[in-house]
């Protein structure tokens, strides 16, 4: 058995799957948050919403995380960096942190087996 594809693959897409609700959370609200009308966050939301769903089926999945890593990393340091609470878990920046590194490593290692780029590369081979 294949576990390490198999725990990639899973790993990808519960990823893309709890990154999705972000987005639309800043369009919709949802919860105790209403939704933003700053171009900024409706930029994040599109990224968010767009890039959840292709990492979550895995298409183009290194250019996908390549963008949402970037974005995470750029939300990081405008919205919870500071010298005062340098640390992610002081300053409620460490989902962002995750998410950062998650979409980091499928810039790195693709999308693994159970994805559209997956298929597409076999597609190619046969």
């Amino acid at each position: 058995m294949n576990w390490p594809g198999k725990t990639h693959a899973l790993l990808r897409i519960m990823t893309g799957f709890l990154f999705i609700p972000h987005g639309y959370q800043k369009l919709f609200g949802l919860g105790d948050r209403g939704p933003r009308d700053d171009s900024l966050a409706l930029v994040a939301a599109v990224i968010e919403i767009v890039g959840g769903l292709l990492i979550l089926v895995g298409f183009q999945t290194r250019w996908t995380a390549f963008v949402c890593s970037g974005m995470m990393a750029t939300a990081y340091f405008m919205a919870h960096f500071s010298m005062e609470a340098f640390l992610p878990l002081l300053n409620r920046g460490e989902l962002a942190v995750l998410y950062c590194f998650v979409f980091l490593f499928l810039w790195a290692n693709g999308s693994g087996p159970w994805s559209i780029d997956d298929c597409l590369k076999n597609r190619k081979r046969s």
